[in-house]
């Protein structure tokens, strides 16, 4: 593609594309999402797909990211002092939450750049500090963290595959791991806690209701 469009500049087309909002689950937080949810997430899938790229999961306030997001924040002993990977971080409000509730470090991975330019831009907009990162974590692991965090990252059959080891793999090794799911087809069945439920504002156009109960995971040895 050429000219002005999202090959060129992702941080240029998420200004354009955007409003800065506060999610309605955490209002603590601004985001730029879109307003439109439909028409953007037509028109940037079909433009994002002839480069090979993801559709804009980063323009939007997942249930999964807001309700666990919102439970950081209202239990920052969890992340307080720890080093945090956020995993799929899409617009990285799961890792802003983190940042907010002290964490000594946040580190939100995602494989697609625009998804990366704006988690820079969301965290510069909230005045945290968090360090986007397109390494391959499915397989190189998340070493080095005490907290692992996820949102909405069992969706379809293929990622959860890939997912639930390395959320297993991350347990074992020490860490925390939570991960907020609102009811999705390959949530883990067994080895998993639910230790907080929300009723989470979402857009129509995206889910099949306006509001979804959603659960934040804690995996058990």
């Amino acid at each position: 593609m050429t000219g002005d469009g999202p090959a060129r500049d992702p941080v240029a087309f998420i200004r354009a594309e955007t409003r800065l909002i506060a999610p309605p689950h955490v209002p603590e937080i601004r985001l730029h999402l879109a307003d439109e949810a439909l028409d953007l997430w037509r028109r940037t899938e079909e433009e994002l797909d002839q480069m090979g790229l993801p559709p804009p999961y980063w323009a939007f306030a997942w249930a999964g990211g807001q309700a666990l997001a919102r439970h950081v924040l209202d239990h920052p002993e969890l992340v307080a002092g720890r080093r945090v990977l956020d995993f799929a971080s899409g617009s990285g409000i799961v890792a802003i939450a983190a940042a907010m509730a002290g964490a000594a470090s946040v580190t939100a991975t995602d494989i697609d750049r625009f998804s990366l330019a704006a988690i820079a831009l969301n965290a510069e907009a909230n005045g945290v500090a968090v360090t986007p990162s397109g390494a391959d974590v499915l397989a190189g692991g998340a070493a080095g963290h005490d907290v692992v965090l996820a949102g909405d990252v069992f969706y379809e059959k293929p990622m959860a595959d890939r997912v639930e080891p390395f959320l297993r793999a991350a347990q074992a090794s020490g860490a925390l791991v939570l991960f907020g799911d609102p009811g999705r087809s390959y949530v883990p069945k067994s080895g998993v806690e639910a230790i907080a439920t929300y009723e989470v504002p979402v857009t129509r156009a995206l889910e099949d209701s306006e509001v979804k109960r959603t659960r934040v995971w804690r995996l058990l040895p």
